[in-house]
């Protein structure tokens, strides 16, 4: 998926797909890292362990608002290149799921 391509989102499976879902869930606005670990469900040190690398790499910036900060994606393309990524992996998708049934088929 060209998404994994962007720097900062490379790395093994589990920390990639975190950052990638972290990505789309920024796609939706501005948000701290409370909020994006009640809808990842999962740790905050984990949510901001992949912020950091986010941010290391220039795709997110955070800014303080009160007593916490807000994450934001820096470059709104970031948004488009995440829906042609997941249209890319849908279509190879279903590309492999029409040759497993062709080969089921035989």
């Amino acid at each position: 998926m060209p998404a994994f391509c962007l720097p900062g989102l490379r790395s093994d499976v589990g920390p990639r797909s975190l950052r990638i879902r972290i990505l789309e869930l920024l796609c939706d606005g501005d948000k701290n890292v409370n909020a994006l670990q009640e809808l990842l469900r999962t740790e905050g040190s984990a949510v901001s362990q992949q912020l950091a690398v986010l941010r290391s790499k220039n795709i997110v910036y955070g800014t303080k608002d009160g007593n916490k900060v807000m994450y934001s994606l820096r470059d709104p393309m970031i948004i488009e290149l995440l829906a042609v990524a997941r249209r890319i992996f849908n279509n190879h998708l279903i590309d492999t799921i029409s040759m497993f049934d062709q080969i089921n088929q035989k």
